[in-house]
């Protein structure tokens, strides 16, 4: 996520100054960008990393309050289904965000956007405002749906991996 965070700066850093709409007047470029993006990728996707993080974090904190090992999670059952509870709420985080990422960016980023500035100035009904960098843009969001899918199988994985090796632990037992 950092790299493709840096990456994202690239590709996303200056969007709103090379967005241009016809007429190119600053408040009809600001006011169009806006409609185009409610909340940037940027932030967007670290809003997405705290949040999917934080259910981790807290089971990880308890632990090492605790002073609860692997093997503890293993051999508790309380501990284990906090665990799984954890892992389960970071699917969710992440199912959640993929759906809030594909309803605020789509999935592919037009060369052309039409923009509604009617409210700005009754003499635009509706402008045509050039995105750009629109392929690279494209292929960034991509790239982050399916890392979001990458670490959604990754947990699915990992309860599967903590469930099998506590059957394995109650079967040595």
């Amino acid at each position: 996520m950092f790299f493709l965070g840096v990456l994202g700066f690239a590709v996303y850093g200056n969007e709103a100054l090379h967005f241009s709409c016809d007429p190119d007047k600053r408040e009809v470029n600001l006011f169009c960008y806006n409609q185009f993006r409610p909340i940037t990728p940027q932030v967007f996707w670290a809003l997405q990393l705290v949040t999917v993080l934080v259910p981790g974090a807290v089971f990880h904190l308890y632990a090492a309050c605790k002073s609860i090992d692997q093997e503890d999670i293993l051999q508790r059952p309380v501990y284990t289904v906090f665990y799984i509870i954890s892992v389960l709420l970071r699917i969710t985080l992440e199912v959640v965000a993929f759906w809030l990422q594909s309803h605020l960016f789509g999935f592919q980023v037009n060369p052309v956007f039409k923009c509604d500035a009617g409210s700005l100035d009754k003499k635009y009904n509706f402008t045509r405002c050039m995105v750009p960098e629109h392929f690279e843009k494209t292929i960034f969001l991509i790239a982050m749906y399916t890392f979001t899918v990458i670490t959604i199988v990754l947990c699915v994985a990992e309860i599967f991996e903590i469930l099998y090796r506590r059957l394995g632990f109650l079967n040595n037992q």
